[in-house]
């Protein structure tokens, strides 16, 4: 399997000599193409960090990330702009959908952003709003969905211009449970249907557990590594609970 993402030796400090914070110490992993794999920790493990520097929010202190072979600690200006319009997606727990747009024109932005040929726009997002089962929500306005039709709209946005990696930020965070596990259930889809590979940072062990693997982080480490193998999904949940137990608490203080 081709690695999409490898995160090699990565560290991250926050202050200055006098108050330094070792925000990640050492992180090394890597994610094939068509890989669902979810990252967990506490408050404070070093999490949201790490997803900070792979979506290029934020640059390390050492370390590589190659995202496609190349190489984005190296880039900068213009060239990180034009490279994370065109290789990540992206998907936010409080959607950041434009209000004053349809799910249609939300997801078709995207691609005009690419500056995508305007005879292939109206197909490409039919095609992507059918995987994610959102083609009667596409005339309308983000106020007029619910919360989980909204979030597949995100998702359908993220998804449609084939980017070579979707980075997901809880995405199940402001969701009800039903609205949940129909995401999730797209995101394997997704997977399985366009190759997609996401990366899905979360709190919610029910949520992980629709993933491929795991890495668990704490102190700005990996700490462990879950691979779900042949196990079913609740053979998953039941060791991802025994994890958050080894990192000191119950689910609750991973969120």
């Amino acid at each position: 399997m081709a690695a999409v993402l490898q995160a090699k030796n990565l560290e991250k400090y926050y202050g200055n000599k006098n108050n330094l914070t070792k925000a990640l110490d050492g992180i090394s992993f890597s994610v094939g193409a068509g890989e669902f794999l979810g990252v967990m920790g506490a408050s404070g493990s070093g999490k949201t960090t790490l997803l900070n520097c792979l979506s290029t929010i934020d640059a390390v202190t050492a370390g590589q990330i190659l995202i496609g072979g190349r190489d984005i600690t190296t880039m900068s200006g213009k060239t990180l702009a034009r490279f994370r319009r065109e290789t990540l997606g992206f998907i936010f727990q409080d959607f950041n959908l434009l209000d004053t747009l349809t799910a249609f024109e939300n997801i078709a932005l995207a691609l005009t952003i690419l500056r995508r040929p305007a005879k292939t726009i109206e197909t490409q997002v039919r095609e992507v709003a059918a995987v994610l089962g959102i083609t009667d929500v596409l005339a309308k306005f983000p106020a007029q969905m619910s919360g989980g039709q909204r979030q597949r709209v995100a998702s359908a946005r993220a998804i449609v211009t084939a980017p070579a990696l979707v980075l997901a930020d809880e995405p199940t965070g402001a969701l009800d449970s039903k609205s949940a596990r129909a995401l999730l259930e797209s995101f394997q889809h997704l997977v399985r249907a366009r190759g997609a590979t996401i990366l899905m940072v979360t709190h919610d062990p029910f949520s992980a557990s629709y993933c491929r693997r795991i890495l668990f982080i704490r102190d700005g480490r990996i700490f462990q590594e879950l691979v779900r193998g042949d196990e079913s999904r609740k053979e998953f949940f039941d060791q991802i609970i025994e994890v958050v137990s080894l990192l000191g608490g119950d689910r609750d203080e991973l969120r």
